[in-house]
């Protein structure tokens, strides 16, 4: 098992939606996404949020999700995983561009 003593593994996820996504479609894909930790326990932590900075350096990217694992094998699990595979589907017809970093960090 790939684990770092003393840190978790940071999933740090960036969405920019398409043109003309409507509130309604953005707080589908927040739902979706809020939905994964009860349906996929490898998922130690969750949070998001939207971007409120005022530097204007976000090139689009509106949502910021942070996920953490405690194992490089937990996030093998959920990358797969049917239930994060189904939020894609759920994603895609909105999703202009993605960003993902993953790093280890201290707990």
């Amino acid at each position: 098992m790939t684990t770092v003593k003393d840190s978790v593994l940071r999933h740090v996820v960036l969405f920019k939606f398409k043109n003309g996504t409507t509130a309604q479609e953005v707080k589908k894909v927040e739902d979706a996404f809020g939905a994964l930790p009860s349906k996929i326990p490898q998922i130690r932590d969750y949070e998001w949020g939207i971007n409120n900075s005022p530097e204007g350096l976000e090139k689009g990217f509106t949502h910021c999700f942070f996920l953490s694992f405690d194992s490089e094998e937990d996030r093998a699990i959920y990358l797969p995983h049917p239930d994060h595979k189904t939020f894609g589907e759920v994603l895609s017809p909105y999703l202009e561009d993605v960003l993902v970093l993953d790093y280890w960090t201290k707990d």
